[in-house]
């Protein structure tokens, strides 16, 4: 948690410097556009960055062979870290990367089964992928992510918003393309559906700000012209 806190006051810091620059920061807000997916996650909620994260338990994959549809399979890493595929039986996949747990299968394929088998593995969910929910609601705290997830549900899943929350002062913090985003958004909005709820990935931040509060947070909310418009910090 210390880390985490860490995290969004290094965030904050760099909302006040938005705000003490010329023109506020308006200039550098990505008007009409929603926040983008994070580094690591395609718009369709695709694993990219495969050759950094690490399977883990409960963790749900997607195996293909190209060209032998009977092989495909999505299956989810059991706790001791295996997985169970046709063929081949049981296959550690715990701690290995996506391109090594690859290797791996092509290669127990390829023992006496097909000749230069062309595995491919896709991250479906995600469970040791975390969601931090800060600030004005009533269980902030790290969550697990283990599949698709909006911001109007997370809310949710850290119990409602605290009776003190501002509803215009939900903020998403994410890292997109090597540079840390905010978008702000309106609860009464969200709830409306007259704007997105947006879909959340891991490591994003949410922080709720507190009603008559005069924090850093409230430089940013003041520099966005409209909700649900992300800025670069």
């Amino acid at each position: 948690m210390f880390r985490v806190l860490q995290v969004i006051s290094a965030l904050l810091l760099a909302v006040m410097l938005v705000g003490c620059a010329s023109g506020g920061g308006a200039n550098r807000v990505a008007a009409g556009k929603s926040l983008p997916a994070p580094d690591t996650t395609n718009s369709a909620g695709a694993y990219e960055g495969a050759n950094d994260y690490r399977l883990g338990a409960q963790d749900l994959i997607e195996v293909s062979v190209f060209g032998v549809q009977e092989l495909s399979k999505t299956v989810r890493v059991n706790s001791n870290g295996q997985i169970s595929l046709p063929l081949v039986g049981g296959v550690m996949a715990g701690g290995r990367t996506i391109p090594e747990l690859e290797k791996e299968l092509a290669k127990r394929y390829a023992e006496g089964y097909l000749q230069r088998p062309q595995v491919t593995v896709f991250v479906k969910e995600f469970s040791s992928q975390r969601i931090t929910m800060e600030g004005a609601v009533k269980n902030p705290g790290i969550y697990p992510l283990t599949g698709k997830i909006s911001l109007l549900q997370a809310v949710a899943v850290a119990g409602g918003l605290d009776p003190l929350a501002d509803l215009n002062g939900i903020v998403l913090f994410r890292q997109v393309e090597g540079k840390k985003m905010a978008a702000a958004y309106n609860m009464r909005e969200l709830r409306s559906g007259r704007i997105e709820d947006p879909a959340l990935y891991g490591d994003d931040i949410i922080v709720v700000e507190q009603s008559g509060s005069k924090s850093a947070l409230r430089q940013f909310l003041q520099s966005v012209p409209a909700f649900g418009l992300f800025m670069a910090l």
